[in-house]
């Protein structure tokens, strides 16, 4: 049975780390384009700065990545436990402190990039980005395709070490989250938790369901809704796992 599985983050720190990761999967999807489809690639990385700009991103990061690394020193001594493998993350997780604390400001480069700057001050412009209105942006999309494409690898270079970081400290808080099954009723089910930062809810993808979350770390609500009016009554039962992160 294929199942799908929805993210729903209970902090801000949580909602800003996945939309910044939704945008890096989406900027490395859609790196080397075509010249008819370049403004998608711009507006993902105009709101990944704008993102990056609002948000001490970095300093939130830092904070997860030693509180991890607390996690893992404190599993060391545990019955049972792969020492070696528990050894080469802590490694892992000095390294990463190290390098991204002595990173300069995330984005910075692309933030001072006269080319960038000039697309990002037209994309709110409905059509601001037309060949007349930024001749500097028409030229360059003319250029070889291999050309632009060196460039690009090298604007996302500067995202490396961020999309390597987060990867990392997503996967961790995943991992920490098993996954329960659970039956609600009326579309309606409510929890009441611990720190949670995140929750992760799986339906099989044939019940065309999805979740409408409300609530904070504490105490959440889930309301399932069917994708198309119809599809099912307040009375059906639907089955569910979830898993608390």
């Amino acid at each position: 049975m294929n199942n799908i599985i929805f993210e729903h983050p209970l902090n801000e720190r949580m909602r800003t780390w996945l939309r910044i990761e939704f945008l890096l999967n989406q900027l490395y999807l859609n790196r080397h384009f075509q010249q008819a489809n370049a403004l998608l690639f711009f507006h993902l990385l105009s709101e990944l700065l704008e993102i990056i700009e609002r948000n001490d991103i970095k300093g939130d990061l830092l904070k997860e990545l030693e509180a991890q690394k607390q996690k893992l020193l404190s599993w060391i001594e545990l019955d049972g436990v792969n020492k070696e493998l528990l050894n080469e993350m802590i490694e892992k997780y000095d390294l990463y402190l190290t390098q991204f604390d002595s990173n300069l400001r995330l984005g910075q480069v692309l933030k001072d990039d006269r080319f960038i700057t000039a697309i990002r001050q037209r994309l709110m412009i409905p059509g601001g980005c037309c060949s007349f209105d930024l001749p500097l942006f028409h030229l360059w999309l003319n250029q070889p395709q291999e050309v632009r494409n060196i460039q690009v690898d090298k604007w996302l270079q500067n995202f490396a070490l961020l999309d390597e970081l987060l990867k990392t400290c997503l996967q961790f808080i995943r991992q920490l989250g098993e996954f329960h099954s659970f039956i609600c009723t009326n579309n309606f089910f409510q929890e009441t938790n611990g720190e949670v930062n995140l929750i992760r809810i799986r339906v099989a993808l044939d019940k065309n369901t999805y979740p409408q979350v409300s609530g904070h770390m504490s105490r959440y609500s889930i309301r399932f809704l069917p994708l198309h009016t119809g599809d099912f009554t307040n009375n059906d039962a639907i089955e569910f796992e979830l898993a608390c992160c």
